[in-house]
């Protein structure tokens, strides 16, 4: 059975290099279709997996382009 981690927001800002600004308009923005967090006592998480994704489906869009 595969585990998968969650990362805060502030590793989240640091894996992309941005602000918690930039991470809210990613989450505003419905063209980017960056994975939702998962709130934990007020705090968000992100699933890795899920970022691991959105990372792939970004750089096989920039390939088909």
């Amino acid at each position: 059975m595969k585990t998968d981690s969650l990362l805060p927001a502030r590793a989240v800002w640091t894996r992309y290099g941005v602000t918690d600004r930039t991470l809210a308009r990613w989450l505003e923005d419905a063209r980017l279709c960056f994975p939702r967090p998962v709130l934990i006592n007020a705090r968000r998480y992100w699933r890795e997996a899920d970022l691991v994704e959105w990372e792939r489906s970004r750089v096989s869009a920039k390939v088909a382009a």
